[in-house]
């Protein structure tokens, strides 16, 4: 009978070793793969984006000319602008590092915290725009199980990603390319059918511009158009995952990193100003219950069997793309959570991998809350539109200010060339601050208030959690400076246990304060009883140490350190000690193996460990702190083996 074990191993793939050398080639992105699975989300807003700024305009179509422009240059701006950010922060982080390191840390916390709205409502609009389009080429009857159906789609992309990301991104990627050739043909036959209509498209839309003025005014006619060209400016969305995730890019990752911003750039603007081309090209009109973008495809391709086959598959690719758009949150959302948590900003658990190497409790948050999301507003796309197309300028405007500022204050220690880009940046500031404002402006009413209500809460919540974590934080260096006692007598001969004899085997982790706590709590609980001392502790490979080969050789210098100053404090007083160290990613796991290694050598021994109790103890607490000393003794008392956990008050 298969266990839960091997039907786990079976869903999500075996376990990867962190300290393979190869395991970084193995789990790393090139260009074109992050293209796929980090740029589906820009992409696919070209399926209701432009066609917002479109009909925003109303009887004055002509004005489309100016937006198509004004999107493929916003684009290029945007993603020059963030190809900075990647330069500077090539370990990752994106919006969120940019805001914290160059704007403040409390600013940081705002970009962060609107990212991770903005990532869960991505999962959310993507999955439920995306059936959408499935359900409306089956029967009436069938509506009413969608709701289920996106619920199930989020799990099973859940699921996908627990494998790991390189794997979900070459399972969804036949959709993305299907999507990519389909759409570019149809808007390079779209616009060469009518390349008469073409030519005569910039007279016709000046004279017509000026016509309107006359009528309108100038300035109702320039706030038409801003108006419309803000709506439009979902299409933007996606542009931010790169940075956020350079750091599980192949080598080099800055240049692997500026390649896939070209892809996205080029894709996006051609997709995006190309369709709008389409809709002023082809005269479209909205049609009840069709998207603007299946109007214009069926007036290119008619009423033929082949023509209507082919847009039969360009619409199921296009809601495919937008299953494909939800899984770059499940990429991208857990990537700033994990940044954040190494700040201290959400629960340490956050920044710790799984087997697989991705970050599992993230990825388990994200789709947790975009079913609740989902659940909530019935799955009503036009509602979650509103919710998804602030907060990401939010992030975009932190961004280029950041870098204002970067250049604003090294530019007499920059490049010469520090000038035009300071002015770049701040064009691109004044750009995205404009679409935020605007777009909060128009949208606030209509549920725009919902997504500040939901990102001030998340605010919130996370300054309540920095603040316990800074108080413990503070507690622990003061303990560890009272109970870190010196090493007084260095490179003494080693005393080696004897395994007949009594044995204290102690759990140590990153505080030396806890371990002397635990150390200190035997000698006075037990005077004279152990003759020998063993130090067992772990190494995480977590969000920060799986980096590179650097910061993983660094994390092991760090844990074999701590446990020779305890040996070497044993040993001073004429104990015998020695110590055990394991590096992985579960540290129950590690630990129990360690501990079974351990049993085996010396049978007459007992475990220790230090737990941290405090005055209000509850399931907040038990969050924000990982239960390993209570889940390693339910694991050791399976084996017959005693561990004792000492309580320590903070």
């Amino acid at each position: 009978m298969p266990t839960i074990k091997d039907l786990r191993r079976y869903l999500f793939g075996d376990p990867l070793n962190p300290f393979s050398p190869n395991i970084l080639r193995h789990v790393s992105l090139i260009a074109f793969l992050a293209w796929i699975g980090l740029g589906a989300d820009g992409l696919s807003s070209t399926c209701y984006g432009p066609e917002e700024a479109y009909v925003a305009l109303g009887a004055h179509t002509h004005l489309a000319l100016y937006i198509a422009l004004a999107m493929a240059i916003t684009v290029f701006i945007i993603s020059l602008g963030y190809n900075q950010v990647i330069e500077l922060f090539p370990s990752g982080g994106g919006g969120y590092k940019v805001a914290t390191q160059l704007l403040g840390p409390y600013i940081g916390l705002i970009s962060g915290a609107a990212l991770i709205v903005d990532y869960i409502l991505t999962i959310a609009v993507s999955t439920a725009s995306g059936m959408d389009a499935i359900f409306s080429f089956l029967p009436h009857q069938y509506l009413h199980h969608k709701l289920f159906s996106e619920a199930i789609m989020i799990i099973f992309l859940l699921g996908l990603n627990m494998r790991g990301m390189k794997e979900s991104i070459k399972i969804l990627l036949p959709i993305f390319v299907g999507f990519v050739i389909i759409h570019f043909s149809l808007i390079i036959y779209g616009i060469a059918a009518h390349s008469k209509g073409l030519l005569s498209l910039i007279p016709d839309t000046v004279s017509e511009t000026k016509n309107s003025a006359k009528v309108l005014g100038w300035f109702p006619l320039l706030a038409l158009t801003l108006h419309a060209y803000s709506l439009g400016s979902g299409t933007y969305t996606g542009l931010e995952a790169v940075s956020n995730n350079v750091n599980r890019l192949s080598e080099p990752r800055v240049t692997t990193g500026k390649w896939t911003m070209f892809y996205m750039a080029i894709s996006l603007s051609f997709m995006a100003a190309g369709t709008v081309l389409l809709y002023l090209l082809w005269n479209a009109h909205p049609s009840h219950g069709q998207t603007l973008n299946a109007v214009v495809f069926h007036t290119i391709l008619g009423d033929s069997g082949l023509g209507k086959a082919v847009l039969y598959i360009t619409l199921t690719l296009e809601a495919g793309l937008l299953l494909v758009a939800a899984n770059t949150g499940f990429l991208g959302g857990p990537a700033v959570l994990a940044n954040m948590a190494l700040d201290n900003w959400v629960p340490n658990r956050f920044r710790h991998l799984s087997t697989r190497l991705v970050i599992q409790n993230g990825l388990i948050l994200f789709g947790i809350s975009a079913l609740v999301i989902l659940l909530w507003c019935h799955g009503r796309v036009s509602f979650l539109v509103i919710l998804y197309s602030i907060n990401v300028f939010v992030t975009f405007s932190l961004s280029l200010l950041g870098l204002c500022v970067y250049w604003a204050k090294r530019r007499k220690t920059a490049s010469p060339y520090w000038f035009w880009r300071l002015a770049f940046s701040l064009f691109a500031f004044l750009i995205t601050s404009s679409i935020l404002s605007v777009t909060l402006f128009s949208k606030f009413e209509s549920g725009g208030w919902v997504t500040v209500l939901i990102t001030c809460a998340v605010i919130t919540l996370c300054l309540l959690i920095n603040k316990h974590y800074k108080t413990v934080a503070k507690k622990l260096a003061d303990l560890d400076a009272q109970l870190k006692h010196p090493i007084t007598e260095k490179n003494l001969h080693p005393i080696i246990p004897d395994p007949s004899q009594p044995t204290a085997v102690i759990m140590v982790g990153k505080s030396q304060g806890i371990g002397m706590h635990t150390l200190l709590c035997i000698f006075r609980m037990f005077p004279r009883h152990f003759k020998n001392f063993i130090f067992l502790s772990v190494g995480i490979v977590d969000v920060e140490s799986f980096t590179g080969g650097e910061a993983l050789e660094q994390m092991r210098h760090q844990v074999t350190d701590n446990l020779d100053y305890f040996v070497q404090y044993c040993q001073q007083y004429g104990f015998a000690a020695e110590s055990y160290a394991a590096f992985g990613t579960d540290t129950v796991e590690k630990l129990t193996g360690l501990a079974e290694k351990v049993g085996k050598k010396s049978p007459n021994c007992i475990f220790f460990a230090s737990k941290l109790i405090f005055e209000h103890d509850n399931w907040i607490t038990r969050i924000l702190h990982n239960e390993t000393p209570t889940t390693l003794q339910r694991q050791l008392h399976l084996q017959g083996k005693e561990l004792v956990i000492l309580p320590m008050k903070i």
